[in-house]
């Protein structure tokens, strides 16, 4: 039997089944939800000089409840090998996501796919380094000890290009799943702060100095987070009402420069029109749009030229990094879990630190919680390198 490739797409329908957020803002997708419901922000001043010399604001989780936590994982593993803090978080939300399915991840037939931009970045300190071998630090050795520990087969997919990694990691997903390569497909994402990180941003003088406010007239800069998420696609849905599936996805990239996005927006709309082309749909059918957000100048104004030019500038819009900043690879995996809580609630989340427009183009920033019908929505994500991410997601009954 001729064995099928990625491209030769069998077209199951692609369910999203089950998933995870681990933040500030709590340890399950439905803390966080919960949290953003109530206004709370996960942003604080971290007065850390591990990280840098000075305060500065950032999304960091609960280290304590992180241990605790994971020891009683570990234990349920007989697992007692020493585990870096990344892939502490990584292995929680994975467990959380799988304990509401029956799948299993031993199979052959479920994948595990990773994102993430910097992977266990702080063991380049000296003082962490010496606790673990020198390969911890490679992204690949990343997705080993997340396959190993939970006796998955496969190779462990790795995806890393900047901040869409998790939207392409999910568009990655539904494309094997559709291949018929597997039946199942964990998508896993997560990055912490770290000098590292903390450094590069501020050499970029790209932090704001407060938590940061998306699409504002006022913005200054994004706010960094940490977190890990999990994402559960298949090709069997887990409830016989109400489901959410993957319609389509695409990612470009608009060849403008290392960091600064094109001004036209070219690879998001690209990106944009080529998702909607899959899912067979028009941008008359997206009832709301989980944009990246990350309330630096250009980025921002960037989407919202993205979107005025699909015709897409009456939909409304909303970014989550005023409240747990910007987590790199987890981004697209956790804001997408978020999209997907809005749609079962039927619920959008306001922007948090938006007040008043200040991008180009006049597009519907959601300055508030409001209730509306959604039955498909857009997902986009944008990060250094040109690159461009989106995903379309659809209620089917």
């Amino acid at each position: 039997m001729e064995e099928k490739s990625w491209l030769n797409r069998i077209d199951f329908m692609v369910y999203f089944i089950s998933d995870n957020i681990i933040s500030s803002l709590g340890f399950s997708t439905q803390e966080n939800f919960d949290s953003l419901l109530k206004g709370e922000i996960g942003i604080k001043t971290i007065d850390d000089i591990n990280y840098y010399p000075e305060p500065f604001p950032a999304s960091a989780i609960d280290e304590k409840r992180l241990k605790e936590e994971f020891q009683k994982l570990a234990t349920k593993y007989s697992n007692n090998s020493n585990f870096t803090k990344l892939e502490k978080m990584l292995l929680l939300s994975v467990n959380d996501a799988l304990s509401k399915t029956e799948i299993d991840i031993a199979s052959g037939k479920t994948a595990i796919v990773l994102s993430t931009t910097k992977g266990n970045i702080d063991l380049l300190e000296m003082k962490k380094s010496k606790n673990y071998e020198h390969e911890r630090v490679l992204l690949w050795k990343l997705g080993e000890i997340i396959g190993k520990f939970y006796h998955n087969p496969n190779e462990v997919i790795i995806l890393s290009n900047a901040c869409i990694s998790g939207v392409l990691a999910i568009n990655t997903a539904a494309m094997i799943i559709n291949s018929g390569q597997y039946d199942n497909v964990i998508v896993t994402g997560g990055d912490i702060l770290s000098k590292f990180v903390v450094s590069g941003f501020m050499s970029f003088l790209s932090l704001s100095p407060t938590a940061c406010k998306p699409f504002d007239k006022n913005r200054d800069g994004l706010s960094l987070g940490e977190a890990a998420g999990t994402i559960i696609l298949s090709n069997s849905p887990i409830i016989k009402e109400q489901n959410i599936v993957f319609k389509g996805g695409s990612s470009a990239n608009d060849a403008n420069h290392i960091s600064g996005p094109s001004r036209t927006a070219e690879g998001s709309f690209i990106a944009i029109k080529k998702a909607m082309k899959e899912a067979e749909m028009d941008s008359k059918q997206i009832n709301h749009i989980s944009a990246h957000g990350t309330a630096t100048p250009y980025n921002d104004d960037m989407e919202s030229i993205a979107i005025e030019r699909h015709g897409m500038q009456n939909i409304p819009v909303n970014s989550i990094k005023g409240t747990l900043g910007h987590t790199l690879g987890a981004a697209g995996i956790i804001e997408t879990a978020i999209l997907l809580e809005e749609m079962r609630h039927n619920t959008m989340l306001k922007t948090t630190g938006f007040q008043e427009i200040g991008v180009s183009k006049p597009i519907n920033i959601l300055n508030k919680i409001t209730k509306k019908e959604l039955k498909t929505c857009l997902k986009m994500a944008s990060g250094f390198g040109g690159s461009n991410a989106a995903l379309v997601v659809s209620k089917i009954y």
